[in-house]
């Protein structure tokens, strides 16, 4: 809907989808959805509170937001003067309200994003409020109810707020393993690390009329592949048809749905015998920076740009390169077990200085041919299913996994967005918080965004000196914060996406030497250097017993909501 005054100046409206001219009061009563022809306008976290929540029953979590700023970010502002921006226009600390309520007399953790706060994005605020409102379900033994509008993960908080999508779906993971309801209701827009994690690993995804979602928006991939665009793409209705979501709800009906819901859960629960015991929070999470491991040093800062350079320069290794050298015996296993095998993603077992693991990683190809056969290293959801399936089957053998990271990010198309491309991540990324083996990764070339993280939630993650991990691709982030792609070089340097950047914020453990000049120079060098450094960090785990594992890799990603101050303040 289209004003021109302040809300609580307006007295006019003008409707998005079909132009009528409504009043505002009449079009208030009727909860923001168009009497004409049923447009459902964007709300904002505290509306939405209000519609869901039972009268006076929302009391909200006594944690606020703290000013975060862990990279230093500045591109034509500096990143705390968007942030005071947005609070002054928004009235919000954070781009999500979080609290208890309850919802048709059930209790709830109810966690309400609103796309004013800087586009709803996923910074570390938002993503230790998110949390700490699931831990707060589960110390309370309530179902979890999370409303989502967001763009994606906040670019400038760098690879830190691209962990936020682990640091969800663990405390997610933990919901689940004590028998409680996880509900995300999806509404306009659901877009990036949000729709590839939280909004899509919930018990239940209801949309409400009218949204959209998906992992990639409708302009990168119109700009990527040049694709025209299905009627309706990515639209609520076009989810529920694709299989992506449990139901479509108008905005009058949700309420009620929910309420179903809740009390379906609640009597379920009460008739279970006996009780799953009741589990306490995560403890409180440490900075990143401090609380990670020693590591081996990271040697002298490079250009950030050349950097990106070097790790796209197309002799670099590639994952079957490094099985060829760096491991033994290597049998590919193919396909996803529901109708495709995706070439991005290569898998199977290998041996490792005389030990069986299993190794997955992102393929690309040195040659033209090579590249388009293997999609440029960017998955399908085909390749992060295959990619779960061996994970999953080398749990039940006792074996460790390895994966190699090495993609500009997941496919953008028309097709993997059909194929259900966030769900796909994001239960990659909650399988993996919770896989009882040990987990080693390795970022040998490009880690961009979500598609990185799907093979990278690990127990310890280990980065080549010359290779590079974002939440957004230099070019992407320049494209949108400064005027054209032009500056990408600029927004390389602000992203802090450097092997020595991200093991000061403790987003890498290791970083791992390269020859002279690089990898691609002395390919068996590296290949050398890259398994004797997998070999190290793996035995170390071997030992560990599992359920430890898995407590040990949530308390890891635990802390990036955390990251360089707390987050949030009381």
């Amino acid at each position: 809907m289209t004003t021109t005054a302040p809300r609580d100046e307006q007295l006019w409206s003008r409707c998005d989808g079909c132009a009528s001219l409504l009043y505002r009061k009449r079009l208030r009563r009727n909860l923001d959805v168009c009497p004409e022809c049923g447009s459902h306008a964007r709300l904002d976290a505290p509306d939405r509170v209000a519609q869901l929540a039972d009268p006076d029953s929302f009391t909200p979590l006594p944690e606020r937001a703290a000013r975060v700023d862990p990279i230093g970010f500045v591109d034509a502002l500096p990143y705390p003067h968007r942030l005071s921006a947005a609070r002054a226009g928004t009235g919000l600390d954070e781009a999500v309200l979080c609290g208890t309520a309850r919802i048709g007399g059930q209790p709830v953790a109810l966690a309400v994003m609103d796309f004013r706060f800087l586009g709803g994005s996923l910074g570390c605020a938002v993503g230790e409020l998110i949390t700490r409102t699931a831990e707060r379900a589960l110390a309370d033994e309530v179902p979890l109810v999370l409303v989502t509008a967001s763009g994606g993960a906040r670019m400038q908080e760098g690879a830190l707020s691209l962990m936020q999508m682990a640091t969800v779906s663990q405390a997610i993971a933990g919901l689940r393993e004590a028998g409680l309801l996880t509900v995300s209701v999806i509404t306009d827009p659901t877009y990036g690390g949000v729709a590839a994690s939280f909004a899509t690993n919930t018990d239940v995804v209801l949309a409400e009329s009218g949204a959209r979602m998906g992992f990639a928006g409708p302009r990168v991939i119109r700009q990527v592949t040049g694709a025209t665009l299905p009627e309706g793409f990515q639209t609520a209705e076009f989810l529920l048809r694709h299989g992506q979501v449990d139901m479509v709800v108008s905005r009058h009906a949700l309420r009620s749905r929910l309420t179903a819901l809740l009390a379906a859960a609640r009597a379920g629960r009460a008739g279970r015998r006996p009780r799953v015991p009741r589990q306490e929070p995560a403890p409180r999470p440490t900075p990143a920076a401090d609380a990670a491991a020693p590591a081996t040093a990271a040697g002298p800062d490079r250009d950030a740009w050349e950097t990106v350079r070097t790790a796209r320069h197309p002799a670099r290794p590639t994952t079957l390169d490094y099985l060829e050298t760096a491991f033994d015996g290597f049998v590919e296993l193919h396909g996803d077990r529901l109708g495709a095998d995706c070439p991005a993603v290569i898998g199977g077992l290998a041996r490792l200085d005389g030990r069986s693991v299993m190794v997955i990683g992102h393929q690309k190809g040195h040659t033209t041919a090579e590249l388009v056969a293997r999609n440029f290293g960017m998955a399908s959801p085909a390749g992060h299913r295959k990619a779960l399936r061996l994970m999953r089957l080398a749990a039940r053998l006792g074996l460790p996994v390895v994966t190699l990271v090495d993609t500009p990010g997941a496919d953008p198309g028309v097709d993997a967005e059909q194929q259900g491309q966030a769900a796909a991540i994001a239960e990659n990324i909650l399988a993996l918080s919770v896989l009882p083996t040990p987990v080693i990764a390795v970022v040998t070339g490009e880690g961009g965004s979500g598609g990185a993280l799907a093979l990278a939630v690990a127990d310890r993650v280990l980065m080549l000196e010359h290779a590079v991990y974002s939440v957004i691709s230099p070019e992407g982030c320049a494209a949108i914060l400064w005027p054209d792609s032009a500056a990408a070089p600029q927004a390389a340097r602000a992203l802090r996406l450097t092997a020595t950047d991200l093991r000061r914020l403790g987003v890498v453990d290791e970083v791992v030497p390269e020859p002279d000049p690089a990898a691609h120079g002395d390919p068996a060098g590296a290949a050398d250097r890259l398994g004797r450094a997998v070999a190290e960090n793996l035995t170390a785990l071997l030992d560990v017993p599992p359920a430890t594992l898995v407590r040990r890799r949530r308390q890891r990603f635990r802390r990036y909501g955390a990251a360089r101050g707390s987050g949030v303040a009381r």
